[in-house]
């Protein structure tokens, strides 16, 4: 919670909120050891690079919500490889303190293309693929570019 959040709600008593998300690191079909990230509006009007992801519907799975996630924020046509873990972590919003787990896979592309227009929310701006050597730099998320690692470590192993 940030500083501003916290004065905000001191005196008043949040209302805790568990939230689950699946999305995760899409390897290019091209096999250039690229992955797409979608870029989303910052707060303060940059963009931050991240990894798509979103909450399951109905009653999908975690990996059946991460492969609709996908083929809406990016539009790409997916299969999972292998987990790569989760994050959790904690934000207000408003009168609630979310705590959200995000399941993480690693995926490649077996079909579609690049594009933000089938997103929904429209919460994706612009998606690119991205060389996995630079996703430290490029992620947004201290707590990504530490899911990361497990895709370069699995590139490694399967030269």
């Amino acid at each position: 919670m940030n500083a501003t959040s916290a004065a905000a709600n001191r005196g008043r008593r949040l209302t805790r909120v568990n939230e689950t998300s699946a999305g995760g690191f899409v390897l290019s079909a091209d096999g250039s050891e690229c992955v797409a990230l979608i870029g989303r509006t910052s707060r303060g009007g940059r963009i931050d690079w991240c990894v798509p992801k979103g909450h399951p519907e109905g009653d999908e799975s975690l990996e059946q919500a991460a492969i609709r996630e996908i083929a809406e924020e990016t539009g790409l046509e997916v299969e999972i490889i292998e987990p790569l873990g989760e994050i959790t972590y904690e934000f207000s919003a408003g009168s609630k303190l979310i705590t959200k787990t995000v399941h993480h896979f690693l995926m490649r592309q077996i079909g579609g293309f690049l594009t933000v227009e089938n997103d929904p929310q429209h919460e994706a701006v612009d998606v690119q693929w991205f060389e996995v050597e630079g996703l430290q730099k490029s992620l947004a998320h201290d707590n990504e570019r530490r899911i990361a690692r497990g895709v370069q470590e699995w590139i490694a192993r399967h030269k």
